[in-house]
């Protein structure tokens, strides 16, 4: 494990974003001093928080001249510049644009939803989002749902999502994934490729982040 000095990591415990950046620090085995914030207690909501983001969402990765990099594609694309391997986002053109199509994809398609169903459905995150909309969190349901089927199409004639290679694409899909249950969409245990997926993502090091 390599610690990366002169910079702070201010992430969120258990969400599904900082998840994605705690899974891609761990597969590259990067080690960076890192700030929880108790996003249920709205600590990014904080006057504090806010000058680092005016945005208020996490994570964030302050680096040593004080520029705060929000967005967690934009953390990834930093660190993948700074410590190649292994490589996530791709090593030449075509692999680099596949992966991006395939992240865009599983971002747009399974884990936006399954956030909006959480969001809107969960009584938890009731603090978060206002109004909540249970209609809205019902549709992202049934859209979460028709993804996954997709992607068990796709997963039958690969082994990850944007290829043969484990991607940022596959840390996307299981931080969505493993945030299914609090989202309240059963686990789709029938789809045969998907689940082969989730079995072999789930044994790669580092993937299971936080429980």
């Amino acid at each position: 494990m390599k610690r990366l000095t002169g910079m702070t990591l201010y992430s969120g415990g258990r969400a599904p974003n900082p998840r994605r950046v705690q899974i891609f620090l761990a597969i590259k085995e990067l080690a960076i001093d890192t700030v929880e914030l108790d996003i249920n207690r709205l600590d990014q909501r904080s006057e504090w928080f806010t000058k680092i983001n005016p945005m208020r969402t996490l994570p964030v990765l302050v680096l040593a001249d004080g520029a705060a990099i929000a967005e967690t594609v934009a953390i990834c694309r930093y660190l993948e510049a700074e410590h190649a391997e292994p490589s996530l986002l791709g090593r030449n053109a075509r692999e680099a644009a596949m992966i991006e199509m395939w992240q865009r994809r599983v971002e747009l398609g399974l884990f936006m939803p399954v956030a909006f169903a959480f969001r809107h459905l969960h009584p938890g995150a009731a603090i978060l989002e206002q109004p909540q909309i249970p209609d809205w969190g019902q549709a992202n349901q049934g859209r979460a749902r028709a993804f996954m089927e997709f992607l068990d199409r796709e997963l039958s004639a690969r082994k990850h999502v944007a290829g043969e290679a484990f991607s940022i694409a596959d840390i996307t899909a299981i931080a969505a994934y493993q945030f299914l249950r609090a989202a309240r969409i059963p686990a789709p245990t029938d789809l045969a490729h998907l689940s082969r997926w989730y079995r072999d993502v789930s044994a790669v090091p580092g993937v299971v982040i936080g429980g």
